[in-house]
C-alpha cells in the first residue's frame, strides 16, 4: 500500500488546470500545421495561420490559448494499492481546480445550479471520472472542456440491425449539424457500446487519444481514417469558412455491449483539444 497526500494532489491538479489552458499537446499543434499546409482554401489557410499564432502568444505569454477555458473534467486512474490521507480525494480535486483557476486568472464558468444559474466562483465543482487500475500510482488528467463544442455532442442508441452504417450516419450527421458552432477545425470522439452514459463517457475519453497514435485495432484505425476523410469532405471548414480541413482526427473507443442494443455517442472537441497528465 502507497500513500498520497491530498496536498499532493491539491497542488498536482492545480497546476494541471493552468497548463492545459496554455499549452496545447505537440499531437494538436502538428496536425493545425499539416492541416495549414495541405489547406486548398486561401481564407481557411489564414485562418490556420492565426490559430498557430495565437498558439504561440498563449505560451510566450503565459495566458489562455481560449477566452473560454472551460468546466474541468478530471481523469483519475487510481491504482488499487493508493491509499489517499489528509481528506477526501473528491475535496482534493475540486481545492485544485480552485485554486488553478484562481491563480492562473482563468475564467470562471461554472454555475452552481443549472437552473438558478448562479456562478460557483471558482468553477467547481468539477466533472471527476474515477477508474481503479492495477499498481501503486495514481494518474491524473484535467481535461478542460469548453461548452461552445461540447454543446454539439449528441447521444443516439441505434437498433443492432442499424449497424456499422448507422454508426457511421450518425457521426456525420451530429458533425453536419454541429456546422460551425464548435470552432472547427474540431477533434471527434466516438464512444461505441456499453450502455447509455458509458458510450457517452467513452467519447469524451477518446479525446484524450493523441491524434498522432493509431487505434489499435486495425478495423477502427481504418474506420477513424474513413470518417475523418467523409468529415473533410462535408467542407464545414475551419471556422465554418469552407475549405478541406473541418476535422483534425476522429478517434474511437469501444465497449461490449447488450445483445439488444447498439449505443453510440459523439463528443466534439474544438482546435483547442486540451488534456494534460501527471502520474504521482
Amino acid at each position: 500500500m502507497r500513500t498520497i497526500h491530498s496536498k499532493e494532489i491539491t497542488e498536482a491538479v492545480k497546476n494541471l488546470c493552468i497548463e492545459a489552458n496554455i499549452y496545447l499537446g505537440n499531437d494538436i499543434k502538428n496536425a493545425i500545421c499539416t492541416a495549414r499546409e495541405q489547406e486548398q482554401s486561401e481564407t481557411a489557410k489564414v485562418i490556420l495561420e492565426k490559430l498557430e499564432e495565437n498558439m504561440r502568444v498563449a505560451e510566450a505569454e503565459k495566458i489562455p490559448v481560449c477566452q473560454d477555458t472551460g468546466m474541468a473534467v478530471v481523469f483519475l486512474d487510481i491504482g488499487q494499492d493508493v491509499h489517499v490521507d489528509g481528506g477526501l480525494l473528491k475535496d482534493a480535486v475540486n481545492e485544485g481546480v480552485a485554486q488553478g483557476y484562481t491563480e492562473g486568472f482563468l475564467r470562471k464558468s461554472v454555475v452552481t445550479d443549472p437552473i438558478e444559474r448562479k456562478n460557483s466562483g471558482d468553477n467547481t465543482p468539477a466533472v471527476i471520472h474515477y477508474d481503479i487500475v492495477p499498481g501503486d500510482k495514481l494518474k491524473i488528467t484535467v481535461a478542460p472542456k469548453g461548452f461552445g463544442s461540447e454543446n454539439m455532442g449528441a447521444l443516439k442508441l441505434l437498433k443492432p440491425a442499424d449497424g456499422l452504417a448507422g454508426v457511421k450516419d450518425f457521426v456525420l450527421e451530429t458533425v453536419k449539424n454541429a456546422g460551425a458552432n464548435p470552432c472547427p477545425p474540431i477533434v471527434v470522439g466516438v464512444g461505441i457500446g456499453g450502455t447509455m452514459e458509458m458510450s457517452t463517457l467513452l467519447a469524451k475519453r477518446a479525446l484524450l487519444v493523441e491524434l498522432d497514435k493509431p487505434n489499435e485495432n486495425p478495423f477502427y484505425a481504418s474506420l477513424e481514417q474513413e470518417l475523418l476523410e467523409k468529415i473533410n469532405a462535408l467542407e464545414i471548414g475551419v471556422q465554418g469558412f469552407g475549405g478541406t480541413n473541418t476535422a483534425l482526427g476522429v478517434k474511437i473507443l469501444t465497449y461490449p455491449t447488450h445483445i439488444a442494443g447498439l449505443p453510440c455517442a459523439v463528443n466534439i472537441n474544438c482546435h483547442v483539444t486540451r488534456h494534460k497528465s501527471i502520474v504521482l
